[in-house]
């Protein structure tokens, strides 16, 4: 009988530890700390090439509209398949982009060794994270598979390149925009390997040091953003003073500037630009054409 009770006993004690780490391992996964697919059950399928090279199902996926970051901006979407692809968006080359075509970020508040997302609450509405579904596939077009991770979040796999989260920009609104460059100083497109896309040094929060367009001759600045009224043309060449800071219509590229006589901080800009205060200036006041 006794031996029988130890027995017994030893058993609920293994129990006990057993229910311990399932408990541990639940959790860290909910904070978005660093897990591999194998541990989390995750079985997902790598596939080389593009969705499309593959015949991935059309509207899911990166191709839903609900994935869209403008839409995805209003709950977490969990994709059916991601891919990513080492391409071209604005003047960041290389810079990894999603099966729609939309640019993919990272953070510097995050960290990549152990991989852990600090985004979340409000942070995650303006930047969604870019999750795929346990058990779905990754078609890699690019990019290194050994670059590509995931951490458990919010009941999916967010996607990391390079050990970092990466999340899309919610007022990127078309395929190659990258409105969300330089943001605050500590967003940028992320490369296939995980570092950070253009230029960001010398005080510049974004945007490549060679631009792809040809120089721009003018410009016009409006007061709001998405091109509101009063508006303000600008030419060259030299450096400019500018009066507003809503949003930009330009034509080829030029540097704006956040302080007065070209001074400061600074972005290169080649296209039109929405929302200004969405590329990391806090106000524009000057511009140089380079025409």
């Amino acid at each position: 009988m006794f031996r029988a009770r130890t027995v017994f006993a030893s058993c609920a004690a293994l129990g006990v530890l057993l229910l311990s780490a399932c408990s541990h391992n639940e959790g860290k996964g909910d904070s978005g700390e660093s897990s591999s697919p194998a541990a989390t059950g995750a079985d997902l399928s790598f596939r080389d090439g593009t969705a499309r090279q593959n015949n991935a199902e059309a509207n899911t996926g990166d191709f839903a509209a609900a994935a869209a970051p403008a839409a995805a901006a209003k709950k977490p979407v969990v994709r059916k398949w991601v891919q990513l692809s080492a391409g071209k968006a604005g003047a960041l080359n290389p810079v990894v982009i999603n099966g729609a075509g939309f640019t993919l970020y990272r953070f510097d508040k995050d960290t990549a060794n152990p991989s852990k997302s600090n985004c979340f609450g409000e942070c995650a509405t303006t930047w969604p994270p870019y999750l795929v579904a346990k058990g779905g596939r990754v078609f890699v077009d690019g990019v290194p598979k050994s670059s590509i991770g995931f951490i458990q979040r919010d009941g999916a796999l967010q996607v990391t390149v390079g050990g970092w989260p990466v999340y899309l920009f919610s007022k990127d609104l078309t395929a190659g925009d990258t409105n969300g460059q330089g943001v605050g100083g500590t967003w940028f497109g992320v490369t296939p390997d995980g570092q950070k896309a253009g230029n960001t040094g010398g005080g510049q929060t974004g945007t490549s040091a060679s631009p792809t367009s040809p120089p721009a001759t003018a410009a016009a600045f409006f007061n709001s953003p998405n091109f509101g009224d009063p508006s303000q043309g600008v030419a060259g060449p030299g450096c400019k003073a500018v009066r507003f800071s809503g949003s930009l219509q330009i034509s080829g590229f030029a540097k704006i500037w956040e302080g007065d006589n070209c001074t400061g901080k600074s972005v290169t800009v080649e296209k039109n630009v929405a929302d200004l205060s969405a590329i990391g200036l806090n106000q524009v006041k000057s511009i140089r054409f380079f025409n």
